[in-house]
């Protein structure tokens, strides 16, 4: 056992065994052995890669998006640019750099990024030093909305605790982890049956609870609802909501046991979008997508990015970007292009945002 498995054991002794959502706030968030509070995860050296590390389009192509909002919103003079969950800072970065093709947006925004690990935070602020504008740090997402805000968060959903429920004969049970008869983590279902879930499912179907993620997107929502911008979220998660266990760890870029290195692995769900849609809609927003992260960003124009920017590139170059932007639109159910889903919550006031009217796709040859 790790350090932190030990501690688990030693509180699961103690107090009984623990939810999901306690399980995975405890490997991320530990003060001291938590995964995201002492390590820096991503790239090539680290357990994953996320999009804004696979090419720098993914980031500008946000950032015009992020500009074209502004405009709709009449370009007020003051607007927040928040980011949430800004990993090492590269996708604030590169948005950033492509605001500067709308001057007066560059002039009118302030940066704000929600981050709880101060290892990150360290990374965040290396990353930002030479972009010339002033970054503020926010622990909380309310802390940072204020007044009209633009929000975006790129594969922050899916780190956000949920609990999980089994259906059996007698109705939905928790499930938990405890100890085995060794004294190993171990998964199992509480002794009774929660009457409060009436949702009809065969014996053995899953059902998670994302109150987080659902808290956080309504929370976006509720504010631009009243304050004016929008938010983008996108992350990995079907389209429509179903059953199923969708919780997994991931150490070096490969699938580790969910509960053999706590604070060692990363701990990611799926993201429920439909779910996702509705929390916004319920706080009087307006809900856009979700849509693939293909049909999102070829809307918004990468292929016409990735042809400006190999005409000012080395062969070798063209082909790292060209290999990058393929990554990123790929198909498949695996693949980031279809996996990955974009939903946008918005003052209803503002018209149909980039991204999500895909009539207007371009004809892919």
């Amino acid at each position: 056992m790790n350090r932190l498995a030990q501690e688990l054991a030693e509180l699961i002794r103690q107090e009984g065994p623990i939810s999901i959502s306690r399980y995975m706030a405890l490997c991320l968030g530990h003060p001291s052995h938590g995964y995201y509070m002492k390590q820096d995860p991503f790239g090539a050296c680290g357990d994953f890669t996320t999009a804004p590390e696979i090419s720098q389009i993914f980031g500008e192509l946000i950032g015009l998006w992020a500009a074209s909002v502004w405009q709709a919103m009449d370009a007020p003079a003051s607007v927040r640019l928040i980011e949430i969950g800004p990993g090492r800072g590269t996708l604030m970065q590169d948005m950033l750099r492509a605001a500067r093709a709308l001057p007066g947006f560059g002039a009118a925004l302030s940066v704000h990024l929600v981050e709880t690990s101060p290892v990150l935070r360290e990374r965040q602020r290396e990353t930002l030093a030479a972009s010339g504008v002033a970054a503020h740090w926010h622990e909380r997402i309310d802390h940072a909305l204020e007044g009209p805000a633009i929000v975006v968060a790129n594969e922050f959903l899916d780190a956000l605790p949920l609990d999980q429920f089994v259906r059996t004969q007698d109705g939905w049970r928790e499930r938990l982890v405890g100890l085995d008869g060794e004294g190993r983590l171990a998964f199992g279902l509480s002794g009774e049956s929660d009457g409060s879930l009436a949702i009809v499912a065969p014996p053995g179907s899953v059902l998670e609870q994302p109150a987080a993620a659902l808290e956080a997107v309504a929370a976006v929502a509720r504010h631009v609802a009243a304050e004016g911008g929008a938010g983008l979220f996108i992350d990995y998660g079907p389209a429509r909501s179903g059953f199923g266990d969708t919780l997994q760890a991931l150490k070096r870029h490969a699938f580790v046991d969910v509960l053999a290195e706590p604070g060692d692995a990363d701990l990611t769900v799926h993201v429920d979008f439909a779910r996702m849609a509705q929390a916004g809609l319920a706080t009087g927003a307006a809900a856009q997508g979700p849509v693939t992260q293909r049909d999102f960003l070829l809307a918004l124009g990468l292929q016409q990015r990735l042809e400006a920017l190999s005409l000012r590139a080395t062969p070798a170059q063209a082909e790292t970007l060209a290999s990058g932007a393929e990554r990123l639109i790929e198909t498949g159910p695996t693949a980031m292009g279809d996996l990955f889903k974009v939903l946008a919550v918005a003052d209803p006031k503002l018209p149909m945002l980039p991204g999500f009217d895909l009539h207007r796709l371009p004809e892919q040859g």
